[in-house]
């Protein structure tokens, strides 16, 4: 290990200057991405669909091919996976990445090609890795393990050389050999499905292990953190693992987090944000806490921004890099290696640098409340769970909103269901600093707020432990990259949540 992993680094730290090309060309890199995605499928039966061996350029591929989202794209995905081929990709597709956003019904399955793989999610996760040694030239992270908190997959009955998995696990089946040298747990452990089972393998098997970095989503890195504290008797994280130094994140905020973290571990350490979805790596902090992360733009992936009022329009206008503003939200449109064309990712960005072009992820397309004018987004109710925590010493574990409907004895309003690490000591006083610091962060929630006229004063619960975590298991949704939805503009996630 200790032979390797200097080598490691060193070819790490020479993919710097590539980094640098597409980082400060990002315009023509996106170009050069377009181009190259455009021949690679013009003769696969989506190419023929719409003339791709005819398309030359951005504006004429935006006015020939319509923007999708899932469903337009479902019935071309459904086919691959009963193993006809070269319908949106001109390689076999033998990988599906199970996605379902956060706890909708319904599961996506997005395809994994051999150049997604590679040149997008792999090629991400090197850029990562040398943006890392940048920053902290003397790391030892690659002396230790890395460990790996997701991922499962199940043999797709529909056709023996089709799988598919969370993401993770995707990634886990196919990495490098040397790659299962530097990571931790076994893959069998690291594959399987049973979250709370899984979490007593994962903790028995890494307690020895000299763990440099972790990467997973936050809430059950905090549940493994905890049951292997109960086994080892610890007070800290650090005191297990004396040469951590990175945790990796993403999927959701990790604001509400971060101070659970502080406290377990022990000892200041990293924290890396990374936008790697289903779909695609799309960027990832080059600095660790620095504000918003790299825009990706050399990764196989060509990205348009549409503004957020398109929406719903019957042929919304997206934009390239050259006409994004600083500020305003985005809902991205994405062509990518995997065969995705002009799909609506459900994910909004918005731009916190324009040289190097950086993002943060300020919401999705149908997470927000919006039920009276105010157009409050998860980026709004983030911030706001931060500094009602920090002025009452309240720690969040997790939380949802959505709208309390007019009604006869009064106007309407949120509510919020809110699971305490440490409860506030008056439930009163953290809502209204809830209430006071939304009104600071959005403006239209505070107009509406004036004088209790069309909004009153939010409605917050307090959950009992452990409550989300028996949702989402009601809904077969426990573990993986299932998340509790952060806001929702009707009162479905509330009632289900309320009725347990």
């Amino acid at each position: 290990m200790k032979l390797l992993s200097p080598a490691i680094s060193s070819l790490a730290r020479m993919r710097l200057w590539r980094i640098e090309g597409w980082k400060n060309n990002p315009a023509d890199a996106q170009r050069e991405v377009l181009q190259d995605l455009v021949t690679s499928a013009q003769y696969t039966e989506f190419g023929r669909k719409y003339n791709f061996s005819q398309l030359f350029n951005i504006r004429s591929f935006k006015q020939t091919v319509p923007i999708h989202d899932y469903e337009d794209l479902q019935p071309y995905i459904q086919r691959i996976m009963h193993g006809e081929q070269n319908l949106l990709w001109n390689t076999p597709v033998y990988w599906f990445a199970k996605s379902s956003g956060t706890t909708t019904d319904k599961s996506k399955f997005i395809p994994v090609t051999d150049e997604c793989l590679e040149d997008c999610h792999y090629k991400a996760a090197k850029d990562v890795l040398t943006l890392y040694y940048q920053f902290n030239p003397d790391s030892d992270l690659l002396t230790g393990k890395g460990l790996v908190i997701g991922g499962s997959h199940t043999i797709n009955p529909l056709n023996a050389d089709a799988q598919y998995g969370d993401l993770s696990a995707v990634l886990l089946q196919n990495s490098p050999f040397w790659g299962h040298w530097l990571r931790v747990p076994d893959l069998s452990i690291a594959l399987m499905d049973e979250w709370e089972n899984k979490i007593e393998k994962l903790a028995f098997s890494t307690i020895k292990e000299n763990v440099t970095s972790i990467s997973g989503v936050p809430t059950w890195t905090l549940v493994l953190f905890r049951r292997i504290l109960e086994l080892t008797g610890k007070s800290t994280m650090a005191e297990v693992w004396p040469h951590l130094e990175l945790y990796m994140h993403g999927g959701v905020s990790f604001t509400p987090y971060k101070e659970q973290f502080q406290k377990l571990i022990g000892k200041p350490i990293h924290y890396l944000e990374m936008y790697n979805a289903s779909e695609g790596f799309f960027a990832a902090q080059a600095i660790p806490g620095e504000d918003g992360m790299l825009l990706f733009t050399d990764h196989g992936i060509f990205m348009e921004f549409m503004p957020i009022e398109e929406y719903g329009k019957a042929n919304p206008e997206t934009i390239g890099l050259q006409e994004v503003e600083l500020g305003k939200n985005y809902a991205m449109v994405i062509s990518t290696n995997g065969g995705l064309w002009r799909y609506l990712l459900g994910d909004t960005v918005q731009f916190t640098s324009l040289q190097p072009f950086k993002i943060k992820v300020s919401g999705r397309v149908k997470h927000f409340i919006n039920a009276f004018g105010e157009e409050v987004i998860v980026d709004n109710t983030d911030k706001a769970i931060a500094v009602a925590s920090e002025k009452t010493g309240a720690i969040v574990n997790d939380y949802t909103a959505g709208p309390v409907y007019f009604s006869d004895s009064g106007n309407g309003g949120h509510e919020w269901l809110i699971e305490f690490e440490k409860e506030p000591g008056d439930l009163g006083h953290f809502a209204h600093e809830l209430d006071s610091a939304l009104k600071s962060v959005n403006s239209d929630y505070e107009a509406k707020r004036h004088k209790d006229i069309a909004l009153r004063k939010p409605l917050v619960r307090s959950l009992s432990k452990g409550m989300f975590t028996t949702w989402l298991k009601s809904k077969g949704k426990l573990g993986g990259q299932h998340k509790v939805p952060r806001l929702s503009n009707d009162r479905k996630y509330i009632e289900e949540i309320l009725s347990l």
